[in-house]
C-alpha cells in the first residue's frame, strides 16, 4: 500500500486508490489535456475535482501541491525511482507521462523536438490568446465600450490558426502520422475556441478547413471522449 499522508493535498482530497496517480483537476482546455492523455496510455488513475465555485484551487491543501494555485495537477505514486512525484503546469504533466509510458512523444529524437515544439506553441501562443478570446467575448470583457482588446486577441487568433492550418495540410496530425502530446495539447483549445466560447464566426474559423478536419478526428477518439468529461 502506498502511502500519501505526507503530501497535505491527500487531506483534503483522500486517496481511495493511493496506488493509482491522483489527479486534480477540471474538464478545462489545460485539465483534459491530461485526462485525454491517461486515458490514451490507460495508466490507472483516480480523479479529484478542483472545484473553482468553492475556490478550491486557492487552499493551502491545494496550493502545496501547485503553488501556482492551477489546475491540473497530480501527484503520481510510483515516480521515478519508485518516489511519489508531485508535478503541476499541463505540459510537463503531459511530457512526464509520455516520458512514464513511451506513448504520444517520438523516441526519434528529430521528432521528440518536433513534437515539444509544437506543444511549446500551444503553451505559449494557442493557450493565452484563445483564452483572451474567451475573456473578451464570452465573459466580463464583451461588457467593454472599447472593443480594441478584444479586437486584438482576435486577430492574434487567427493568425494562429492560419500557422495551423498551413502546417497541417497534407499531414493527420501535427506530426504527420503520429498521433501526439502536441495534438493532445493544441485541440481542446481549438474546441474550446468555437464550442464553449462560442467564437467560431468571430475568428472566422470556417476559413482553417484543416484544422477543423484534424480538430473532427480529435474528438472522433475514444479516449478523447472520455477525457473530456473527467472529472
Amino acid at each position: 500500500m502506498n502511502d500519501l499522508s505526507a503530501f497535505a493535498v491527500t487531506r483534503k482530497w483522500p486517496a481511495r486508490h493511493p496506488d493509482r496517480l491522483q489527479l486534480y483537476s477540471l474538464p478545462t482546455p489545460n485539465g483534459v489535456k491530461v485526462s485525454i492523455m491517461l486515458e490514451e496510455t490507460q495508466l490507472p488513475y483516480e480523479a479529484h475535482r478542483v472545484n473553482f465555485e468553492a475556490n478550491d484551487q486557492a487552499t493551502p491543501e491545494f496550493r502545496s501541491l501547485n503553488p501556482n494555485g492551477k489546475i491540473p495537477a497530480i501527484l503520481d505514486p510510483q515516480g521515478p525511482d519508485g518516489k511519489p512525484l508531485a508535478l503541476f503546469e499541463s505540459g510537463a504533466i503531459l511530457i512526464y507521462l509520455a516520458e512514464k509510458t513511451g506513448r504520444c512523444l517520438p523516441q526519434d529524437p528529430a521528432q521528440r523536438y518536433q513534437a515539444l515544439q509544437w506543444l511549446m506553441f500551444q503553451m505559449g501562443g494557442i493557450g493565452p490568446m484563445f483564452g483572451q478570446v474567451g475573456f473578451f467575448h464570452k465573459f466580463a470583457g464583451r461588457d467593454y465600450e472599447d472593443k480594441r482588446p478584444r479586437d486584438r486577441y482576435v486577430s492574434e487568433a487567427r493568425r494562429l490558426l492560419g500557422v495551423l492550418d498551413a502546417h497541417l495540410a497534407g499531414r493527420s496530425w501535427l506530426l504527420g502520422e503520429e498521433y501526439s502530446i502536441a495534438d493532445i495539447a493544441t485541440f481542446p483549445w481549438v474546441r474550446n475556441l468555437v464550442g464553449f466560447y462560442g467564437a467560431g464566426e468571430l475568428v472566422e474559423f470556417a476559413r482553417f478547413t484543416q484544422v477543423a478536419r484534424v480538430l473532427e478526428s480529435f474528438v472522433a477518439r475514444p479516449a478523447v471522449q472520455r477525457g473530456l468529461t473527467i472529472p
